[in-house]
């Protein structure tokens, strides 16, 4: 775990644990807001860091490391500078069986960067073995270590261990970060510091208890779950969070009222506009969306000559100004499905798609291709298979032709679906992410060069 301060204190502090899928740019922000004073990512594999490319998106306002495919890996913007740990991983606690790994791992670390290290662990089965790991971790040079008080097996109804924990705090000089009381000890604010007296711990880290409700770290108590849960859907939109990383965090706060209609109106939403009209924010939506746009058309006014257009003669393309709406189709019929079938069954050569992507903002526009005709649409999209749909339909209305919408649906296509699975590389499916807590692609991001970042050295 990388540091991006060399002077951040760890004594007498509230951490928010790094969380899979929950550890994302919106749920940081919260829990700063509401007190915490280091807040951890979630972990992210160091393989996939390295391929990854730093761009600074003017349009949020955040820094960005995106992987080859397009995807934001890891987020980060100006008000959690020096707040915040990058949580790298792997072998998670599959390391505790090697401790000449560890080791090795956190020396190279300690050695390899001027920001501070820490790690996190579990207890070993003995409390001979624990003392003895962590002592080999202290003099790798670490500058705190975090411990989870159970061993590697046990799961959260597992009573956590104070005992060792203070054992560990009580054996090293460095700070020792208390973590896993969320289950038996911290339900409020003042219960964190009570867990932090019974381990002798430097600082408390909370997990599942800041994932349910984040004001578990606000002194005053915590807030009314409705007032987190909009407030983290609007650091959510701000920050072009996807909408399932969105989704999944928001039903570990709804919990127990996931049955109730605004819970059911929630697992049905399929956009961030849905989630956002689920919980009565329909109209906030709308003015961050028109803001974002109006953000992105000032970028792309002041640097004209890195907006990246076809690379086609357009003279003889036939443009409308479309958009693909998925909740307008049926889960199984796509706009590219209707334009393959009906050229099929005109026997034409199947339709050509050519895709580009502007630079500056990474929005995607697509030309289709039937019968040595052009169609596209005017209006860029965020992903290469949303610009493919937009410009199938630009095709199918010049010509008069359905587009698979809910209210022309044809069974044909139903049927062509079963036979063909894959004759649609575009389909529904695909515009989905493959790991519903990974992030989308970057919609908004411009590449600078030239120009010093406020964030510059993430």
């Amino acid at each position: 775990m990388i540091l991006n301060n060399l002077s951040l204190c760890y004594q007498n502090k509230l951490v928010l644990a790094p969380m899979v899928r929950v550890g994302t740019l919106p749920m940081r922000l919260l829990a700063l807001d509401y007190g915490a004073d280091i807040v951890y990512c979630e972990e992210l594999i160091d393989l996939k860091m390295l391929q990854c490319k730093r761009v600074v998106n003017e349009v949020l306002s955040t820094v960005d490391f995106v992987a080859p495919d397009d995807r934001v890996v890891f987020r980060t913007c100006e008000k959690e500078q020096n707040r915040v740990v990058f949580q790298m991983g792997g072998m998670g606690a599959a390391l505790l069986s090697d401790p000449d790994k560890i080791e090795k791992i956190l020396s190279t670390l300690v050695k390899g960067t001027h920001r501070p290290v820490t790690c996190k662990i579990r207890i070993l089965p003995s409390l001979e073995d624990t003392l003895s790991l962590v002592k080999r971790i202290e003099r790798t040079g670490i500058a705190a270590i975090a411990v989870h008080g159970r061993k590697r097996e046990e799961r959260p109804q597992h009573p956590v261990s104070c005992e060792i924990i203070k054992a560990i705090a009580e054996t090293l000089s460095i700070p020792v970060i208390a973590n896993g009381g969320s289950h038996d000890h911290i339900q409020q604010h003042l219960d964190i510091e009570n867990f932090r007296q019974a381990t002798a711990a430097s600082s408390v880290m909370v997990a599942r208890a800041a994932m349910w409700n984040p004001s578990i770290f606000l002194k005053d108590g915590l807030r009314p779950l409705e007032e987190v849960m909009e407030k983290y859907i609007r650091y959510a939109v701000q920050y072009d969070n996807h909408y399932t990383n969105t989704k999944y965090c928001l039903c570990q706060m709804l919990r127990e009222q996931l049955e109730s209609p605004q819970g059911r109106l929630l697992h049905a939403a399929r956009s961030s506009q849905e989630i956002c009209e689920a919980f009565g924010l329909g109209t906030f939506y709308k003015e961050a969306t028109r803001e974002l746009d109006a953000r992105r058309a000032e970028l792309l006014a002041r640097i004209p000559e890195e907006v990246g257009e076809p690379a086609e003669d357009t003279s003889g393309v036939i443009k409308m100004a479309v958009k693909f709406d998925r909740r307008a189709y049926p889960p199984q019929i796509t706009p590219k499905m209707c334009l393959l079938e009906w050229c099929r069954k005109e026997k034409l050569a199947q339709p050509v798609y050519e895709t580009v992507q502007r630079p500056l903002d990474r929005l995607f526009c697509s030309i289709v291709t039937v019968a040595e005709q052009k169609y596209q649409s005017t209006l860029w999209d965020k992903s290469k298979k949303l610009a493919e749909q937009t410009a199938a339909i630009v095709c199918l209305r010049s010509q008069g032709l359905p587009e698979g919408r809910l209210s022309e649906e044809s069974p044909s296509l139903h049927k062509r679906k079963r036979e063909t699975p894959d004759q649609d590389p575009g389909g529904p499916r695909a515009q989905e992410p493959a790991l519903p807590g990974e992030l989308c692609k970057k919609p908004f991001a411009a590449f600078k060069s030239s120009e010093e970042s406020p964030l510059e050295g993430w």
